[in-house]
């Protein structure tokens, strides 16, 4: 099967849920695939988004590139409605002093319908995310 990035709204993802919104910088840059576009937080932590697939996938790969993000917190569901998270992964990332960051994360158990990203902390006031991308596979549809 082919590998393709789920993450990308052309692939029919698309961010259900965030817990900021800047006009100028949308949650739904973060899937747009364009890496000039992001999203950025409005301050206090936690913030979250959700990335909904309309599929069940398979995850072997993340790779998020951010900027200030300190401490992630990476949780799935494989429900048909955005309930149910488990905790899959958290990682510390490193400070990078104004370069962006750029963490790729080998998944393991990595089926989901949903994902939930939870910056807990952040180096800075703000933080931002200029996109996720999830290599694997599509396992099948959601059936009505």
């Amino acid at each position: 099967m082919r590998k393709i990035d789920l993450c990308l709204s052309s692939e029919g993802s698309e961010v259900i849920l965030a817990t900021s919104s800047d006009e100028k910088h949308p949650p739904e840059n973060i899937i747009d695939g364009n890496p000039e576009t992001f999203w950025t937080t409005t301050g206090m932590f936690p913030q979250e988004f959700i990335i909904c697939f309309h599929k069940h996938v398979r995850i072997e790969r993340l790779i998020i590139q951010s900027y200030f993000v300190q401490t992630l917190k990476i949780e799935k569901s494989t429900s048909k409605e955005p309930v149910d998270f488990e905790q899959w992964i958290e990682k510390d990332l490193v400070h990078t002093g104004g370069q962006l960051q750029n963490e790729e994360i080998v998944a393991r158990d990595g089926s989901a319908t949903y994902l939930r990203f939870i910056i807990v902390s952040a180096f800075d006031h703000f933080a931002s995310v200029h996109s996720v991308s999830a290599e694997g596979t599509v396992v099948s549809n959601l059936s009505s």
